[in-house]
């Protein structure tokens, strides 16, 4: 018999690129948008007004990596 809990799926595999989301071109979440200014903030850049929400998620992971915050 299989344990079930013992075959987690790669949470990976759920990820979509951000052009797939069907919510895209929808504003951002506030999460994003919280998140977003934060790592702006540490690294001294500025978010524009009118970003997507899959905009914002793709601007979201560059400001990680430049600010050390990748996964």
């Amino acid at each position: 018999m299989t344990d079930r809990n013992s075959q987690q799926p790669d949470p990976r595999g759920a990820i979509k690129d951000p052009d797939e989301w069907v919510t895209g071109a929808e504003p951002p979440t506030a999460a994003q948008e919280s998140y977003l200014h934060t790592l702006a903030r540490e690294a001294g850049e500025e978010v524009p007004d009118d970003l997507t929400k899959a905009e914002a998620s793709r601007r979201i992971d560059e400001l990680q990596e430049e600010t050390g915050r990748g996964r």
